[in-house]
């Protein structure tokens, strides 16, 4: 008979262990699992949210929004035309049409984005090629989307001979457009 006991026990609490887990799990489903993103109970927030809290802590409570920024369009004139130094980190989109040669100022950075360029420098020293590490000297092919370093001025780029399409360059610096 003690057998039958100790199976009838083991079976019970079997049971109600099951029977106590389904009320303990329905209990907890009401409460955030079923929750549907969006709602108050879980709100979905986008990354420039995020990005503006992250900026507003580092700052210190100031808030700041970047406005785009513009696309600077050559002249078709015959005389140079030049950019004043933007402000730090800014980067500036420029159109250089085939003919055109985009001259660097000391400091500045490329990034050819569109189309095929040439390294144009006055003096046996290139371009700094960072983002392969290496120097770039006048005529070799400049790579699209590397970051290029112009440590002096006098050196730039110009648009592949054959080309009939333009360049688009990320600028990053002061440069002047012939």
């Amino acid at each position: 008979m003690k057998t039958v006991w100790k199976i009838s026990m083991a079976t019970g609490l079997l049971a109600c262990s099951v029977w106590a887990g389904s009320v303990l799990n329905i209990t907890a489903e009401g409460a955030s699992v079923g929750s549907q993103p969006g709602t108050a109970d879980d709100p979905v927030v986008t990354k420039s949210y995020v990005d503006q809290q992250i900026q507003k802590a580092l700052q210190g409570g100031t808030i700041s929004t970047q406005a785009p920024t513009a696309t600077a369009t050559p002249v078709a004139t015959a005389a140079p035309s030049s950019s004043p130094a933007p402000s730090s980190n800014e980067v500036i989109i420029v159109d250089v049409k085939p003919g055109q040669t985009l001259i660097a100022g000391a400091g500045a950075e490329f990034i050819v984005r569109a189309g095929k360029a040439v390294i144009y420098s006055q003096d046996s020293n290139g371009v700094a090629d960072l983002t392969d590490g290496t120097d770039l000297a006048n005529g070799l092919a400049a790579p699209s989307n590397h970051l290029l370093s112009f440590p002096r001025d006098g050196r730039g780029i110009t648009v592949q001979e054959g080309q009939t399409l333009g360049l688009v360059v990320m600028v990053r610096g002061s440069y002047t457009l012939k």
